[in-house]
């Protein structure tokens, strides 16, 4: 089923979501919940979507980054971007324990729908959290995924891309398409 993704300026998106237990994670409930949320993500279409982008204050987030959506990258821009597919998971209650570099690239949000804006991210990062079976996962990841798992850690502690931007690069998609789209890295 897909779900309505919020847009910014709902109260959902500046709480910090609250941590879901074990017998929570099992649920038949948050099972559900995981598999509209890939749903609405793919229907989007989008490389993450975080609980409270659907109107749900859950440290809950799925991913994947599908090779499909930078077939109009050259390669080049794909080395600069350091940016691979990355298969679907989910992270649950994470927390970011190293991080290490800064990278800025232009980076979006479903939820600040037909805006980008160039945001400063760590190049590396070590994410703690637990998987959709509430296995104890650990993940080492780089340069876009990097990124990705920034940007939705962040929606799960109320914070937007925009609260991290430099402000004088916010732009609409349309002129982000017409007349950034194309370069490398600022």
């Amino acid at each position: 089923m897909r779900l309505k993704i919020v847009q910014a300026g709902d109260p959902v998106l500046r709480q910090t979501a609250r941590e879901l237990t074990t017998e929570e994670i099992r649920s038949a409930e948050i099972q559900r919940l995981i598999a509209d949320m890939r749903d609405t993500m793919y229907d989007a279409p989008g490389v993450g979507l975080a609980g409270p982008q659907v109107g749900l204050s859950l440290q809950l987030a799925v991913i994947e980054d599908k090779q499909e959506y930078t077939r109009d990258l050259t390669t080049e821009q794909l080395a600069d971007r350091e940016r691979n597919a990355v298969p679907f998971h989910v992270i649950i209650n994470p927390t970011i324990t190293e991080t290490s570099g800064t990278k800025e690239f232009y980076e979006g949000c479903l939820s600040l729908a037909g805006f980008m804006a160039v945001v400063p991210r760590a190049e590396r990062v070590r994410v703690e959290c637990l998987d959709e079976n509430a296995q104890t996962k650990v993940i080492e990841a780089s340069g876009w995924y990097a990124r990705i798992l920034q940007h939705e850690i962040d929606h799960l502690n109320g914070n937007l891309y925009i609260d991290r931007m430099n402000s004088s690069t916010f732009t609409s998609l349309d002129n982000w398409n017409r007349f950034v789209k194309s370069k490398t890295a600022r």
